[in-house]
């Protein structure tokens, strides 16, 4: 059954169903919700966790193993499926079809998962986690350009805080659809705002205290295709301390806007209309830094570079062999345009 993430909370106040499913592409907004689930299980007894990574060679009989099994340690579990990919093959779609079918007693199974296309939505596994009734199916939509001022100030509202307009449009502005960097700088001005009021220049005064080497002063050296330059953020971002996952998920984020762009205007879109049908539009003031990148590289391209963003994942996590950070310097000169001698691995 679906359930609107709006309702979320209030449902989390009373009985947990079995199966629960965080479904969508926005990595703060999936955290958030999955991290409340987290919350309401541990609340309500759900002392046990054990966590699966789905990924190509993930044995799905382990979690009908476990689902079958006594726990050790509690009377109440909390198993999590995480499908990255959001393909669970054949075996995986019996496995959870199985699981949903005859959910565990005293557990509570969460799966994170990117949002679904149309044909995993009408797949028999796809279904199952849509329809059943032991299942609450949360789909996380993005917030768009013209949403986000007012996510932004119920962000604010949340955190304790009133803003001006122009205030909540600067850092619209600034954070330009990410809503992790939005996040990141409400928290910031909760230490700076005077009488928990958020005035333009308190946020003129956050952003100038922003880190030199941020990540999103990297993103745009890329677009810019001033590779050394980038590469040099890239150093600085390392040696601030910056987690590598955050820069391949800045990174990631931006080729997947160029290849779906670069593919549409292969098949003779306009590039205006690719820009403002892209998810999240391309805003007005951001469209010639897009657009000079875009003429650098063809749509294979990009979706190769893609390929690339995903072997460092695996890297990341362990599951591949090599240096991410390799990896990442490797993928800002690629996109910065450059010819490279850095190996893939």
């Amino acid at each position: 059954m679906k359930l609107a993430p709006a309702q979320l909370d209030k449902h989390l106040q009373g009985t947990l169903a079995p199966v629960y499913v965080v479904s969508g592409d926005d990595p703060l907004l999936c955290q958030e919700a999955a991290d409340a689930i987290r919350a309401a299980a541990r609340h309500q007894g759900h002392d046990e966790r054990q966590v699966f990574s789905a990924d190509a060679n993930f044995d799905w009989g382990s979690l009908l193993l476990a689902g079958a099994s006594l726990s050790l340690f509690a009377q109440k579990r909390l198993l999590e499926v995480r499908l990255p990919s959001g393909k669970p093959g054949d075996k995986g779609a019996a496995a959870l079809i199985d699981y949903v079918s005859r959910p565990a007693e005293d557990t509570v199974l969460l799966v994170s998962l990117p949002r679904l296309d149309a044909s995993a939505q009408k797949s028999k596994w796809g279904k199952a986690l849509i329809e059943s009734a032991q299942c609450q199916f949360v789909q996380i939509w993005p917030v768009d350009a013209h949403q986000l001022p007012q996510w932004i100030n119920q962000r604010l509202s949340r955190a304790g805080l009133s803003a001006q307009r122009e205030a909540v449009d600067l850092i619209a502005a600034r954070v330009e659809g990410n809503l992790l960097a939005a996040a990141q700088e409400i928290e910031k001005l909760k230490l700076l705002a005077e009488g928990n009021q958020v005035t333009v220049e308190t946020v003129q005064a956050a952003v100038a205290d922003s880190a030199r080497f941020d990540v999103f002063g990297l993103v745009d050296a890329v677009l810019k295709g001033e590779a050394s330059h980038a590469l040099r953020m890239l150093e600085g971002l390392r040696g601030e301390g910056v987690e590598a996952p955050v820069i391949l998920w800045a990174l990631a984020r931006e080729l997947r806007l160029l290849a779906g762009i670069a593919q549409q205007f292969s098949q003779g879109i306009p590039l205006d209309k690719a820009f403002s049908q892209a998810k999240p539009p391309v805003w007005d003031k951001r469209r010639p830094l897009v657009g000079k990148a875009l003429q650098r590289l063809s749509a294979p391209r990009w979706n190769q570079l893609l390929v690339d963003a995903q072997r460092i994942d695996a890297q990341i996590k362990g599951q591949s062999e090599g240096s991410p950070w390799m990896g990442l310097a490797r993928l800002v000169l690629l996109m910065a345009g450059q010819r490279v001698a850095l190996p893939a691995q």
